[in-house]
């Protein structure tokens, strides 16, 4: 808890990632490395007694990567109130025997959500592989 009497962000980020990491293993039959955090929405709070509630799945996979989105909702245990507090979306990588970036599987989407998060994911991989061009060409003084 922080002083706040509301659960410390930091330990719901630490939960995210590691939960992130094994939907992104076993997806991929392999270890993996987060590669990046695009985003780590904090919606609500979550209160002393409330019960968190992550959820986390692969939105999409390209050669080597994968975005895995994760979910958290907070319970009132007492009353059944939920209320969706976090949302973040997370990229991994498979590495090889020999910590190299190792292709992994295709995901096919089968419902219209999952079509949604997959549709998603392309989008903000093109604004992260932008914005990574944009730092080096800035870093590199050609902007």
């Amino acid at each position: 808890m922080n002083a706040h009497r509301t659960v410390f962000g930091g330990l719901v980020m630490s939960t995210i990632d590691r939960l992130a990491l094994v939907v992104a293993e076993r997806h991929s039959g392999r270890v993996c490395v987060t590669v990046s955090v695009d985003a780590m929405h904090f919606l609500s709070p979550a209160a002393e007694g409330d019960t968190l509630i992550y959820s986390a799945s692969v939105n999409r996979a390209w050669r080597t990567s994968m975005e895995i989105g994760a979910r958290v909702i907070a319970e009132n245990s007492y009353t059944g109130e939920t209320r969706h507090i976090v949302s973040a979306y997370l990229t991994f990588v498979a590495l090889d025997e020999h910590n190299r970036a190792i292709d992994v599987p295709p995901v096919q989407p089968e419902s219209d959500i999952e079509a949604q998060r997959f549709r998603e994911a392309e989008v903000r991989r093109r604004l992260r592989l932008d914005h990574a061009k944009t730092l080096h060409a800035m870093r590199e003084g050609r902007t």
